[in-house]
């Protein structure tokens, strides 16, 4: 079924259970690995996954299909981790080290984990970045996401978008060159 049938299903009251139903099956996982690469614990990426769908339920009347499907489902899931992930710090008393240290723990003992040392490493290593960085670096690495796709989901520029990804890519060899000698 294609996304225009999934989102005609949504906006008919008679078919719109159906037509979310059909819209989580199809999306869900990707929005999952997409917000969990953002706020990196399985628990957490499934909480906001939960509320990024409640938010599409809730916003499905007025969605004007004037971007994409995906589009919108991405912007809404990624602002969803990034309020998740403020609102984290926030309520955190924790020094920034000792975050980083239990951080480090948790990925590593995460049994929704799977990855090795560099991996692990890496994902340190985003965690470093400033939160547009972090977003653009997700969505061109792991999801793949061409620069117009991700303009459309941040209105931002793809000029803009190409140095925050260069930037980024460039804090992450540093942050491995110096931390790898370590593992």
């Amino acid at each position: 079924m294609t996304d225009k049938e999934i989102v005609q299903l949504c906006l008919d009251v008679s078919t719109r259970e159906r037509g979310f139903r059909l819209l989580v099956q199809a999306y869900s996982k990707k929005l999952y690995w997409h917000v969990r690469r953002m706020v990196v614990s399985h628990d957490d990426a499934d909480d906001v996954v939960q509320n990024c769908f409640i938010k599409v339920w809730k916003g499905l009347p007025e969605f004007r299909q004037e971007s994409k499907l995906y589009t919108w489902l991405y912007r809404i899931a990624s602002n969803e981790a990034i309020t998740f992930i403020n609102e984290k710090y926030r309520r955190s008393s924790v020094a920034l080290e000792t975050e980083g240290e239990s951080y480090s723990a948790n990925l590593k003992t995460d049994p929704w984990f799977d990855g090795d040392a560099v991996q692990v490493q890496l994902q340190l290593a985003i965690d470093t970045l400033p939160d547009k960085q972090k977003q653009v670096f997700i969505m061109r690495y792991y999801d793949e996401l061409k620069y117009e796709e991700m303009e459309e989901i941040l209105g931002t520029s793809t000029g803009a978008l190409k140095a925050s990804f260069h930037h980024a890519v460039k804090k992450i060899e540093l942050f491995l060159k110096d931390n790898l000698n370590q593992v």
